[in-house]
């Protein structure tokens, strides 16, 4: 008996440190695994971005330009995100996949609206020129927008993609911009006082200095600002920097791309999730649904791409990790106990799973399935776990109710053994002999006593023979574990090495990220100052060569002065009788004008009579479209149950034949 107990000592020390080996190496890989596909600070974020959606009114001015040049920024980042990132990844992954261009590229636009040179520069760098110039006007904006996007080019100039967004109205003063929605109508009346947007500083000190915290923070950076700009600065400046010198403001179109800039940013730092929203009908009215209008819609939204995308790709993807610890329970006994390459595990499991080899790819970090196996493979898990479950909950009953049905019959063993013993000494308490028995026992002490010793003699020369046994067996015991131990810190010596290197790989690969960011960061600063800096440049050398041939010109036009005074003096006495004729010919001119605005406004009127006309029988023919719809239902059904009841009366002809 003392032997098997120490045997079954031994076998559990060598379990328990056989399993600290598996722990202690099992959290190694796992830790290495994390490391290589280690999730960085951007999977914390959480955010829900809720944005205007397209507009096209009857009248688009600056405020509708902004909202669609930020919808287009966000566009490119959804065909960016779902159609070019996409691809990447499984050519990063090294899946077999073709490239699908789908033309889907809004960069032309963007250049339109935002470029700052120094090709054309775009139309909100060229309304923030226009801003600081002294008698600059929004029709001398307009016109400079019209010569830059759609003038004659120089000779040898390169046309720009953007040439081809870009086009001229009919009749109002403003532009026409080709969006990825479609082409709109910008009026550029009043653009140059939105985008200045001045604040009485005044006001903006009172608002800043309010004792309602929302409304003192909404005004705060305006506030310290001017409370730093010298009281005859024009204009103002919101940001970071509180130092700001005379004269410098900022304009809504530089804020503007400041903070799309930061929402851009902080897009591409995240994994975003898109949730388009459709417009059925333009009345506003339930239970109608214009199939060209959401069709159009889905088209300009690129929801069409990436339906094509999803069911020629594979958009549900897993890391080998995760993609193990969720679904093995599904393939038991496949994958053997230790470390085994993940991609091996993956495609061992998938292979036990019996799917398909078209619904799956594996790559060299994820496994990526085709739209909808995973969902397949969720009910499986759980039709399985609840198997399992009701399973372990029907074991757990058992054991409960057995242990009460024993614990009834223990009672019931005790009850008939208590009776027992009553009876026994019930029927006893009154023999002669058991009371003889009970006043001579205390007389035998002696001999019992003499019995207990030998007894107890005998017991300890066998524990002390036990105890013998014991000592060699802990003796052994003592040697196997010193034995176990000098193993164990061996392997915990090797585990802290491979901890070590692991976390001096993190540390480097942190240090390596950081600089990365740092350096792009500078790049795309340096980017920016050589851009400004080539703008300014070739903006210096223009206007050096434009105050050139203006100094030319202005002399060329002096030596022609004094030619010309002669030739003026002489011809101011003919201008004087024209000027006379002419004052005679206005009062007929005026009169002309009057009849034309009149001819003009009448026109106007009938083609708003003639618009009114159209829309109304736009909307009897849809009127008479639903009737001849519903006609046609009610006829169909008609005539199905027009050839059910022939059809019965031909079956109830041919019954009559046969009976007869």
């Amino acid at each position: 008996m003392q032997a098997r107990t120490g045997q079954q000592a031994l076998d559990e020390l060598a379990a328990l440190c056989k399993t600290l080996y598996e722990k202690s190496f099992g959290a190694l890989v796992d830790r290495i695994n994390r490391a290589l596909d280690r999730p960085t600070s951007k999977s914390t974020f959480i955010g829900v971005l809720d944005i205007a959606g397209f507009e096209i009114f009857d009248v688009n001015t600056y405020e509708q330009l902004l909202i669609n040049y930020t919808n287009e920024k966000l566009q490119q980042f959804f065909n960016h995100h779902m159609f070019v990132l996409e691809q990447e990844e499984y050519s990063r992954e090294g899946i077999e996949w073709d490239y699908v261009n789908f033309k889907l590229d809004l960069q032309p636009t963007i250049d339109l609206i935002e470029s700052t040179g120094p090709a054309p520069i775009g139309i909100l760098s060229c309304l923030d020129e226009e801003c600081i110039m002294p008698k600059a006007t929004d029709l001398t904006f307009t016109e400079k927008v019209h010569s830059m996007w759609s003038g004659e080019l120089r000779l040898g100039e390169q046309p720009h993609l953007g040439r081809s967004k870009y086009s001229l109205p009919k009749f109002e003063q403003g532009f026409i911009i080709t969006h990825y929605a479609g082409k709109v109508e910008y009026r550029t009346d009043g653009w140059l006082e939105k985008n200045k947007d001045p604040l009485n500083d005044n006001l903006v000190r009172v608002l800043a200095a309010s004792t309602e915290p929302y409304v003192a923070s909404l005004f705060q950076d305006f506030g310290n600002t001017y409370s730093e700009l010298p009281s005859s600065s024009v204009g103002y400046s919101v940001g970071k920097k509180r130092s700001v010198k005379k004269g410098a403001f900022r304009t809504v179109a530089q804020r503007h791309r400041e903070q799309l800039s930061l929402l851009m940013a902080q897009l591409h730092a995240t994994q975003p999730h898109f949730v388009r929203c459709i417009v059925p009908n333009t009345n506003k009215k339930p239970a109608r649904i214009d199939v060209p209008l959401v069709l159009d819609q889905l088209r300009c939204n690129g929801v069409l791409e990436g339906i094509r995308i999803a069911r020629l790709g594979y958009p549900n993807r897993l890391p080998f990790v995760e993609f193990r610890q969720r679904y093995e329970i599904l393939t038991p006994g496949i994958i053997p106990r230790g470390y085994m390459d993940g991609r091996k595990a993956c495609l061992r499991m998938v292979e036990a799973l019996e799917l398909d080899g078209e619904l799956y790819r594996v790559g060299t970090s994820k496994i990526f399935f085709k739209a909808g196996v995973l969902a397949e493979l969720e009910e499986r898990r759980d039709a399985l776990l609840y198997d399992v479950f009701s399973k372990l909950q029907a074991v757990a009953r058992k054991f409960s109710a057995r242990r009460q049905m024993k614990k009834i019959l223990n009672r019931a063993v005790a009850i008939r053994t208590v009776q027992r013993n009553a009876r026994l000494y019930g029927e006893l308490r009154d023999w002669p002999w058991w009371q003889l028995y009970t006043k001579v026992r205390p007389l035998l002490a002696a001999t019992r006593n003499d019995e207990e010793l030998r007894r107890k003699e005998v017991e300890l020369q066998l524990i002390k023979e036990r105890a013998e046994r014991d000592q060699r067996e802990r003796e052994n015991l003592q040697n196997m574990k010193m034995t176990l131990e000098a193993e164990k810190q061996k392997i915990v010596q090797e585990l802290e090495a491979e901890r070590a290197l692991a976390s001096d790989k993190d540390t480097l690969l942190e240090r390596s990220k950081q600089r990365e960011v740092e350096l792009e960061e500078e790049i795309v600063a340096l980017h920016g100052d050589l851009d400004v800096l080539d703008s300014q440049l070739d903006r210096a050398l223009k206007l050096q060569k434009e105050s050139d041939e203006k100094h030319e010109q202005l002399r060329q036009a002096f030596d022609q002065a004094a030619e010309h005074l002669v030739r003026l003096e002489n011809e101011q006495i003919t201008w004087k009788k024209k000027e006379a004729e002419f004052a005679d010919l206005l009062p007929t001119m005026e009169r002309s004008i009057l009849q034309l605005q009149e001819d003009r406004d009448a026109l106007q009127k009938v083609n708003e009579d003639v618009t009114t006309l159209l829309s109304q029988r736009e909307e009897d023919l849809a009127r008479l479209k639903e009737r001849a719809e519903s006609s046609t239902n009610e006829l169909q059904v008609k005539l199905a149950a027009e050839l059910r009841t022939t059809y019965v009366s031909q079956l109830m002809s041919i019954d009559g034949i046969s009976d007869q």
